[in-house]
C-alpha cells in the first residue's frame, strides 16, 4: 500500500504551478485563447449596458425610435452572435491546450516508468501504476479542460463587473467587494477539508485497480485453489472504503458548494433591494440602473458558483498531480550507464571480482562472488531455492545496481558501457517468457528493422521452432493473442529462443530456458545451444543438472556464496553440495546420507 499524502496549502499551490509549467510551450495558443476570452467577457459586461440604454433612455419615457432601437437592437444581436462564436473558438483552443498538456504529461510518465529500475516494480502493484498513468493524468485534463478556463474567464468576467459596477455606484460596488472575504472563505475551508477526503478516494481507487489487475493476472491459480470469496472480500473492502470517502466528500460538495454561495447572494440580494428601495425615498432611481445592478450581482455570483463547482475537479487534479509528480520524481532508476565512451563488447569475456549486492540495503544476497566466463565458455549456476543465481543475472543484465566489488567486461566496467551496446551485445532467455500482442515475426524481431525476414526464419530453424511455426495457418505471421497465452509454454520458449539469436549476441543469459520444454524439444534445443555457444560467452541457470554436464565451469551457490566450482565430474569427485544435488534428481536418496 503506499504512504499516505498529507497536503498543505503551499504544496497545493506548488503542484499547481508545477502542472501550470506544462504550458510553456504553448504560448501563442494560450495567448489567442486569452483574446477569445477577454473579447466574450467584454461582450457579456456591454450587453446588459445596453438593455439599461433601452430601458431608461427609450422604453422609459416613451421614446420609440426606429432608427435608433434598430440600431441598438442590431448591435446588441450582433454582440450575442459574435460572442457565441469566439466562445466557440474560446472551447476548442482550451480544450486544444489539455489534451496538449495531458499528452506530453502521459509520454514523461510512461517514459519515466520505462527508466525505473525492478526495484521500484517489486514494491509498487501494477495496478497503482497503470493508475497513475491513465485515471490521475486524466483529471489532470479535466482541470485543464473545465478548470483553469472557467477560472480564468470567471475572474476577467468579476473584473469586468466590479469595473462597471463602480461606474454605476461606488457605494454598492464596494459592498461587493465586503463580500469577497466571505467567499474566499469558503473556498478555503472547502479546499483544506476536501483535500483529505480527496486524498483517500485516489489512494482507494489505486488499490481497486491494483486488487484487480493482480485478480486477472492470477485467475486460473484464484478459479484452481477456490479463491473467488475471499477475493470478492478484499476488493469489497476496499470498494466500501472508497464509497466512504466518497460519501464524505459529496456532504461537503454539497454543504459548502452551491447551497453556501446561494446564501451569500441571497442576503447581499436583499441588502442591495433594500438599498435602492430607501434611496429611491431621497432621490429618483432609474430602473435600467435597478436591472443593470441586479443583472451584475447575479452575474457576480454565477461567476463565483462555477468556481465552486470546478473545485471538485480542481481538487482532485492537484492530488492526482501530487500522485503523478511523486513518480516522476522517483529516485529508484534503473542503473545509470556512461553514454558516448565508445567502447565496445568484442569479445564477451566477463569477470566478476568480489561482488556483493543487497535488495533492501540491510542483508546481503550475494556475497563476495568471484568468477570469470572467457569467450566460448559456458558457465553454470545452481544451487538451491534463494541461493543467489537469479541475483547474479540481475547484476549482469543491470536490472539492479550492485553494492560493492564490480563486473567486467572485457577488462572494462560493466558501468562504462552505454545502455545501447549492452542490450544489443547480450541476449536472455528467461524461465517464462514474455510475447508481446502481435504476430510471431513481430516477436522475433521485436520490431528491429534491421533484422530481415530471412534472418527471423533462419533463427527459427536455428531454435528448431520453425517446425511447429510452419504448420500454423498464417505461418510466421500467426497472431499472438495477449502474453502468448494461445501457445505451450515449450512453444513461447523456442519463440523466445529465436529471439535471442535473431539479435546474434555476444554473450548468452539463460534462466533455466530449458525447463518447459518436453525431453524431445529440449535434446534439440541442446544441440542447438551447442552451436549458439560457440564464440559466446554463456551465463546459465540450471535446476536440471543433466541440462548443464557439458559447461566450462559450474558454481554451486549457497547462502548467496559460492562454495564450490568446477566441471561436472569434478564436482562429483569433491562429493559435497554439488553430489548431494546430483543424487537427489536421479532417484538415489538413500545415497545421500
Amino acid at each position: 500500500m503506499e504512504g499516505k499524502i498529507e497536503l498543505t496549502g503551499r504544496e497545493q499551490r506548488k503542484i499547481l504551478f508545477r502542472l501550470l509549467s506544462y504550458t510553456k510551450p504553448y504560448k501563442k495558443i494560450i495567448s489567442f485563447a486569452f483574446v477569445l476570452l477577454l473579447l466574450t467577457t467584454l461582450g457579456e459586461i456591454v450587453s446588459p449596458i445596453l438593455v439599461k440604454i433601452f430601458i431608461d433612455d427609450y422604453l422609459t419615457p416613451r421614446k420609440l425610435l426606429f432608427t435608433p432601437l434598430f440600431i441598438l437592437g442590431s448591435v446588441y444581436m450582433g454582440i450575442q452572435v459574435v460572442n457565441a462564436f469566439l466562445l466557440y473558438l474560446q472551447l476548442v483552443k482550451f480544450q486544444e491546450i489539455a489534451l496538449y498538456i495531458v499528452q506530453q504529461l502521459r509520454i514523461d510518465v510512461f517514459a519515466k516508468v520505462q527508466a525505473l529500475g525492478l526495484k521500484y516494480f517489486d514494491q509498487t502493484p501494477t495496478g497503482s501504476i497503470v493508475s497513475r498513468v491513465t485515471n490521475d493524468t486524466e483529471a489532470i485534463k479535466d482541470m485543464f479542460v473545465t478548470v483553469i478556463s472557467t477560472f480564468i474567464q470567471s475572474g476577467c468576467l468579476l473584473i469586468g463587473i466590479f469595473i462597471a459596477m463602480f461606474i454605476l455606484d461606488i457605494r454598492l460596488a464596494l459592498f461587493c467587494v465586503i463580500i469577497i472575504p466571505f467567499l474566499i472563505f469558503v473556498m478555503v475551508l472547502y479546499r483544506k477539508l476536501s483535500s483529505r477526503f480527496y486524498l483517500d478516494m485516489r489512494e482507494r481507487l489505486s488499490q481497486l485497480n491494483a486488487k484487480l489487475a493482480e485478480s486477472l493476472q492470477g485467475m486460473s491459480i484464484i478459479q484452481v485453489f477456490r479463491q473467488e470469496q475471499r477475493l470478492r472480500q478484499e476488493f469489497g473492502r476496499i470498494n466500501e472504503l472508497h464509497y466512504r470517502a466518497g460519501m464524505k466528500k459529496i456532504k461537503i460538495d454539497g454543504l459548502l458548494l452551491r447551497p453556501a454561495i446561494n446564501l451569500i447572494y441571497t442576503i447581499a440580494l436583499i441588502i442591495v433591494l433594500n438599498y435602492f428601495g430607501l434611496t429611491s425615498f431621497q432621490q429618483k432611481i432609474e430602473i435600467g440602473v435597478i436591472y443593470v445592478f441586479v443583472n451584475y450581482l447575479d452575474w457576480f455570483f454565477e461567476p463565483v458558483n462555477q468556481m465552486m463547482q470546478r473545485l471538485p475537479l480542481f481538487q482532485q487534479a492537484i492530488v492526482a498531480g501530487v500522485r503523478v509528480f511523486r513518480l516522476l520524481d522517483e529516485k529508484a532508476l534503473a542503473p545509470a550507464q556512461k553514454s558516448g565512451t565508445g567502447l565496445t563488447i568484442s569479445k564477451g569475456r566477463i569477470e566478476f571480482k568480489n561482488v556483493s549486492f543487497s535488495y533492501d540495503g540491510n542483508r546481503d544476497v550475494l556475497k563476495n562472488i568471484s568468477f570469470t566466463a572467457n569467450p566460448g565458455e559456458t558457465v553454470a549456476l545452481v544451487g538451491h531455492t534463494g541461493s543467489g543465481k537469479s541475483s547474479i543475472i540481475n547484476l549482469l543484465m543491470r536490472f539492479y545496481e550492485y553494492n560493492r566489488g564490480d563486473i567486467l567486461i572485457d577488462g572494462e566496467s560493466i558501468r562504462n558501457f552505454s545502455k545501447q551496446e549492452l542490450r544489443e551485445k547480450m541476449g536472455l532467455v528467461l524461465q517464462d517468457p514474455f510475447l508481446f500482442y502481435g504476430t510471431i515475426k513481430d516477436n522475433i524481431r521485436l520490431h528491429n528493422k534491421a533484422i530481415r525476414d530471412e534472418q527471423v526464419e533462419e533463427a527459427a530453424r536455428f531454435v528448431q521452432a520453425h517446425h511447429f511455426i510452419e504448420q500454423l495457418e498464417d505461418g510466421f505471421d500467426h497472431k499472438v493473442v495477449e502474453r502468448g497465452g494461445a501457445f505451450s509454454s515449450g512453444q513461447r520458449q523456442l519463440i523466445a529462443f529465436a529471439r535471442t539469436m535473431a539479435a546474434n549476441p555476444k554473450i548468452l543469459v539463460l534462466d533455466e530456458a530449458t525447463a518447459n520444454i518436453d525431453t524431445e524439444t529440449e535434446e534439440a534445443i541442446q544441440k542447438a545451444l551447442a552451436k549458439m555457444r560457440q564464440g559466446r560467452t554463456t551465463i546459465a541457470i540450471a535446476h536440471r543438472l543433466s541440462t548443464i554436464q557439458d559447461a566450462d565451469l559450474i558454481l554451486v551457490l549457497h547462502q548467496g556464496e559460492i562454495v564450490e566450482q568446477g566441471t561436472h565430474q569434478e564436482l562429483l569427485a569433491l562429493k559435497g553440495l554439488y553430489h548431494k544435488m546430483y543424487l537427489l534428481q536421479n532417484g538415489k536418496v538413500m545415497e545421500v546420507s
